[in-house]
C-alpha cells in the first residue's frame, strides 16, 4: 500500500457548535486532523465521535501553533498532501476534490480565494502578495498543499505568520502556484483571532515580518 492521500487539518477552539457538519462534510474526502487548541467545550470528544484523529493542546498555543501541531501530525502519518480548513463553517469543503485533482494535475500549492476580506490589514497583506508572488488571498483558511515540501522545510510555521510562511516557502522554491475562488458564509460567533484590533494588530505583525523575510528579496 502507498502512503495515504490526504489530511484535513482543522484548527478548532471551543468550535463544538459549529464543527460537526464540517466533519459530516469533509471526512468522505480523506482524513480529518482536529487540533483541539485548549477548548473547554467538548470539541475534542465530539469530533473523535466523528472519526477525527484528534491532536490536543492543553493551552491554547494560537491559529500557528495549532496548525503547526496539525502538520507536524499529517507528516508523522505519512500524508501526501495536506488541506487546511477552519471549522467554523465558513469555508467549503465540498470543494475539497477540486483542491485534491489540482494537486493530483501538478500544483503543489493550491490557494483559495475568498470573496470578501474582513480587515485593512488583510488588505494590505494581499496587496504584497499579489505584487510579489501573483497570490490573490494569502490569508484566505482554506489551502492545499504538496507534504514533501514540508518535509524539506521541516516545519509549518515559525513567527506567527498566520499561516503563510509555508505557502511562501513553496512559492519562492518554484513550487507551482494553483488558485481558485472559494465562496465565503458568514462566521457565526466571534472570530478564532478575536476583535478586529487585536486581529489587525496580529495580522499587520505577521505582513511586516514577511515583507522583510520574503518580499521583494
Amino acid at each position: 500500500m502507498g502512503a495515504p492521500r490526504l489530511a484535513i487539518i482543522i484548527p478548532a477552539l471551543n468550535e463544538a457548535d459549529t464543527i460537526a457538519p464540517v466533519l459530516e462534510e469533509v471526512r468522505a474526502f480523506g482524513q480529518p486532523i482536529v487540533v483541539d487548541d485548549g477548548s473547554t467545550d467538548g470539541t475534542a470528544e465530539l469530533s473523535r465521535s466523528l472519526g477525527a484523529d484528534v491532536v490536543t493542546h492543553e493551552e491554547n498555543q494560537g491559529y500557528d501553533g495549532a496548525l503547526s501541531s496539525g502538520f507536524a501530525r499529517a507528516d508523522a502519518l505519512g500524508f501526501e498532501y495536506a488541506i487546511t480548513i477552519d471549522a467554523d463553517g465558513q469555508l467549503p469543503g465540498n470543494l475539497i476534490p477540486e483542491f485534491v485533482k489540482r494537486l493530483d494535475d501538478g500544483a503543489d500549492l493550491v490557494v483559495g480565494i475568498r470573496d470578501f476580506v474582513p480587515r485593512v490589514s488583510e488588505l494590505a497583506f494581499q496587496i504584497m502578495a499579489r505584487k510579489f508572488y501573483g497570490l490573490q488571498d494569502p490569508l484566505c483558511g482554506m489551502k492545499a498543499y504538496r507534504m514533501s515540501y514540508y518535509r524539506q522545510l521541516g516545519w509549518f510555521d515559525s513567527y506567527r505568520s498566520i499561516g503563510t510562511e509555508f505557502m511562501l516557502f513553496i512559492v519562492r522554491q518554484g513550487g507551482q502556484l494553483s488558485q481558485l475562488p472559494v465562496p465565503t458564509a458568514p462566521r457565526v460567533g466571534q472570530a478564532r483571532i478575536g476583535g478586529n484590533l487585536k486581529a489587525n494588530y496580529i495580522i499587520g505583525r505577521a505582513a511586516v515580518i514577511a515583507l522583510f523575510k520574503h518580499f521583494g528579496r
